[in-house]
């Protein structure tokens, strides 16, 4: 089974960050040019957040709240699920089914290497769901 490791081996090794002092509009604006669900949310080199699509529908769009005024540190989500660069597939699986929730950050200590996101870790499933099937046809092929 494949770990974080292999997942960011086959994405583009950039992270989308913003500041929690932004206003919202910016994070927003970050995530539809970059076409990414969430962005990270950094402050003096740390992990402070994370902002998702679905912060934005539920605490800016559903409360009525400017997302031109709003500082994005008001509506991320401080208590962040993160994991490592071992943790394999089925685990990162797993937290986003438990936790209903769509991005994780990897990180190493302080510092965060990428974000895997739910189709990631589904495209690795049907991958190796795949290969796993191609070797059982050979198998009874045999």
């Amino acid at each position: 089974m494949r770990c974080v490791r292999h997942l960011l081996e086959s994405k583009a090794p950039e992270v989308f960050a913003i500041g929690p002092d932004a206003p919202v509009i910016d994070a927003i604006r970050l995530m539809a040019e970059k076409r990414i669900g969430a962005v990270v949310v950094m402050q003096g080199g740390r992990l402070a957040g994370i902002l998702s699509e679905r912060d934005y529908a539920r605490k800016i769009v559903l409360q009525g709240r400017s997302s031109a005024t709003t500082p994005v540190r008001d509506i991320m989500t401080a208590d962040v699920v993160t994991v490592g660069l071992q943790d394999s597939v089925d685990h990162c699986m797993q937290l986003v089914t438990e936790r209903r929730i769509r991005h994780l950050p990897v990180v190493d200590g302080a510092a965060v290497l990428g974000v895997v996101s739910i189709g990631d870790l589904v495209k690795a499933v049907i991958e190796d769901q795949q290969v796993q099937l191609d070797q059982l046809q050979r198998y009874i092929a045999s």
